[in-house]
């Protein structure tokens, strides 16, 4: 009673199939995630299992963690899965509300992070949140990637990223939709072991683990808040792209 806590995306999970015993819960086939399968996340109160509620760290506000709750915790399992290590070059493809969690992450790691995209104030926030460099899908640069992870639901970014990645790299994408991916040239672009691989949502030790390190940083959550009435305007803004970091919809 009286703790502070939070609900992502997954609700939960069996915790009997091969997936949860593995610790691949995200994978579980009859797991079932808030506001698809439970009502809650756009209302003054819900319900959620205790063993899939977040304690949120005290030196966030409401506001700042909100965002790390959903674009901070699948943003964290992109990292992961894309394999960067420290002094590798990872590149960003897409920077909103989990872009702009992963990268101060991946700076505190020590690694070197190339944005891309198409938003002159994105790659400004970008910068200010110590990006090495940012450009468009379409620049070159300064160096080969080691890692990509791709955050925007464009299926022909995969080849923008393999085109500019080091042999042995991995790109992953971090989106639930994606449009479709072009065919591409084998010996191009995925030869000499390129891997593609998808992000599907996390587990409950991304999001401990991803609570923890963001207050050691701590992460810095660039957000603007808005009514809960305005929720399908906010919608379309992110959609355009208008919104420079994260949306955080207030109830008062």
């Amino acid at each position: 009673m009286g703790d502070r806590v939070g609900a992502a995306w997954l609700r939960s999970a069996c915790g009997k199939c091969r997936f949860c015993l593995s610790g691949r819960e995200n994978l579980c086939e009859t797991a079932r995630f808030n506001g698809y399968h439970a009502d809650g996340g756009y209302a003054e109160y819900m319900a959620v299992p205790e063993k899939f509620a977040y304690a949120i760290p005290d030196r966030f506000t409401d506001e700042n963690a909100a965002p790390l709750l959903c674009a901070g915790i699948v943003g964290y399992r992109a990292l992961v899965l894309s394999g960067i290590q420290p002094g590798g070059t990872l590149g960003l493809y897409g920077f909103g509300g989990s872009a702009h969690i992963a990268i101060q992450i991946a700076k505190h790691w020590g690694v070197r992070v190339f944005v891309f995209t198409r938003g002159a104030e994105h790659r400004e926030l970008a910068k200010t949140l110590g990006a090495d460099w940012a450009g468009t899908a379409k620049d070159d640069p300064p160096a080969k990637l080691t890692n990509a992870i791709i955050f925007a639901p464009v299926g022909s970014l995969y080849l923008d990223a393999l085109r500019v990645l080091d042999r042995g790299g991995t790109v992953a994408s971090a989106g639930i939709h994606m449009s479709p991916v072009p065919e591409m040239d084998y010996a191009k672009y995925l030869y000499h072991e390129r891997r593609m691989t998808s992000v599907a949502n996390a587990t409950r030790k991304d999001g401990e683990e991803l609570l923890r390190v963001a207050a050691d940083i701590p992460v810095r959550t660039t957000v603007q808040t808005f009514p809960l009435e305005a929720a399908n305007d906010v919608l379309r803004l992110l959609k355009a792209g208008k919104v420079n970091g994260a949306a955080v919809l207030q109830i008062s």
